[in-house]
C-alpha cells in the first residue's frame, strides 16, 4: 500500500505554484479580468491590492470592494457563473495565485482543512457586505466613510498605522460611500486635520479613527 501523503496545509497551496494553478504578477492599473469576460478561474491575492467594479448599461460604474493579501476573487465560477460579474484592476503592484475552477473545486472536495478554511472566509465576507448594508442604511455618510478607511487598512496586530493603496482617489471612495466626491473630500481634509489620517507616500490611517466611528 502506497504511503498517505503528508498533511495538506492550505497555507502553502495558497502560497505555491502547483497542478492547475500558477502565481502571476499584475503591474498597477493593469487588469486582472473585465466584466462579461469567460468566469473560469479563482484569484487568490498574496500581496497588493485589488479593485472590484461594475459597470451598468448606461454607463455608470461603481466600486464594490477593495482586496488585500488573504482576500479571494472570482469565485463566482465555482457555482456556474459562466460570465465575470465584475472587473478587476490591480490597485498596485500584485501578486496572485490563479487557480483553474477544477483544481479549486478538486481540492475543495478532497481537503476538509482547505474547504473550512474557504467557507469561513466566504461567511466572514457575507457578515462584512450585511454589515456594509446596515452602514448604509443607518449611518451618516461621513461615518460611511471612516468605516471603509478603517476595512482598507486592516491594521496588524501590533500596528496603530496602515497605508492604502497609493493614490487611491476620491472618486473611488465615493462609489464605495454611496457619496459624492466634494463630500468625500470635505470629509478627508476634516479628519486630517483631526489626526485621523495623513498623507506620506500613500493615505495613512490611524487607528484612533476606529473611536470616531465607535463614538455617537
Amino acid at each position: 500500500m502506497a504511503a498517505k501523503n503528508r498533511e495538506f496545509n492550505p497555507e502553502d497551496f495558497l502560497s505555491n505554484i502547483g497542478e492547475g494553478r500558477k502565481i502571476v504578477a499584475i503591474r498597477r492599473k493593469r487588469t486582472i479580468f473585465s466584466q462579461g469576460e469567460a468566469n473560469d478561474e479563482v484569484f487568490y491575492v498574496q500581496r497588493g491590492k485589488v479593485r472590484l467594479s461594475v459597470v451598468s448599461k448606461s454607463g455608470k460604474e461603481a466600486t464594490l470592494g477593495i482586496l488585500s493579501a488573504g482576500d479571494f476573487f472570482g469565485e463566482g465560477c465555482l457555482i456556474g457563473q459562466p460570465l465575470r460579474m465584475a472587473t478587476a484592476t490591480a490597485m498596485t503592484d500584485c501578486i496572485l495565485l490563479k487557480v483553474e475552477r477544477k483544481a479549486m473545486m478538486r481540492v475543495l472536495h478532497e481537503e476538509n482543512s482547505f474547504s473550512d478554511m474557504f467557507v469561513s472566509y466566504l461567511l466572514r465576507q457575507n457578515i462584512q457586505r450585511e454589515e456594509n448594508l446596515v452602514d448604509q442604511l443607518f449611518n451618516s455618510s461621513e461615518k460611511r466613510l471612516a468605516r471603509v478607511l478603517i476595512l482598507l487598512a486592516r491594521f496588524g496586530k501590533e500596528c496603530n498605522v496602515e497605508t492604502i493603496a497609493p493614490k487611491i482617489s476620491h472618486e473611488t471612495l465615493a462609489e464605495m460611500v454611496g457619496t459624492t466626491r466634494p463630500r468625500v473630500s470635505f470629509f478627508m481634509s476634516k479628519f486630517r486635520k483631526m489626526g485621523f489620517i495623513e498623507y506620506n507616500g500613500g493615505l495613512q490611517v490611524h487607528s484612533s479613527l476606529l473611536g470616531f466611528i465607535l463614538h455617537d
